[in-house]
């Protein structure tokens, strides 16, 4: 059995959607046989994360730790933990310049219409979070876009064609990820930008991606 931190403390904008994905991550770890603890303390990453296989930062926002913690964090995830980063994770730590190469890419903003449908491309059919997704994934989300591309850095395991919905300022142009695999040091790091609201969670499309990108950066 293996021990799965939770983390959702938020500093900025707060999804309602927190707490329905928190209930599905537990649901989903008991199935599989792990455990989970959910906190908004950060205290916890200042103490002994070798008790967890991974982190998940579900829709975390804003400056979250402090320089100790951010300090204890990196160590432990270079050392071989896992991270996993769910939506509002990229919107976190921006005071934290290393935080970028831990989570992949930093929020930019998102059209204001935060429902609007699109299909999701798979680009890597192989990995655990997106092997049961079909080549056209089509959704309505609150679409992310990022200061940059982190294809030169990352797996690219999801992305979208922005001509599908109004993405008005937010264009990153053709090259537009929302889920991508990565390593920091020795260890590994997942993220998706998908999940914005609450419904989304009951999805069994949406909850095996969240789990399929859990499981792949799991200690073992």
């Amino acid at each position: 059995m293996a021990r799965i931190l939770v983390f959702t403390r938020t500093t900025g904008y707060r999804h309602e959607s927190i707490e329905p994905g928190v209930e599905a991550v537990v649901e989903l770890a008991a199935d599989h046989g792990h455990d989970v603890e959910h906190t908004e303390d950060p205290s916890v990453f200042a103490g002994d994360l070798d008790r967890f296989a991974a982190v998940v930062w579900l829709s975390t926002d804003g400056d979250v730790l402090d320089d100790a913690q951010r300090e204890a964090f990196a160590a432990w995830l270079r050392a071989g933990g896992g991270f996993a980063g769910v939506h509002g994770a990229s919107a976190s730590e921006k005071g934290w310049p290393e935080f970028e190469d831990i989570v992949g890419a930093r929020f930019s903003g998102h059209p204001a219409d935060q429902g609007m449908t699109a299909t999701i491309r798979v680009e890597d059919a192989t990995h655990p979070s997106t092997a049961h997704l079909p080549r056209g994934w089509s959704r309505a989300e609150e679409w992310y876009s990022f200061e940059r591309s982190p294809r030169e850095r990352v797996r690219v395991l999801l992305s979208v064609d922005e001509s599908q919905y109004d993405v008005g300022e937010f264009a990153m142009g053709e090259d537009h990820p929302l889920a991508w695999a990565g390593t920091y040091g020795d260890g590994r790091t997942w993220y998706t930008a998908l999940g914005h609201a609450s419904e989304t969670w009951g999805d069994p499309a949406f909850r095996e991606h969240v789990w399929g990108g859990i499981a792949s950066v799991l200690r073992v």
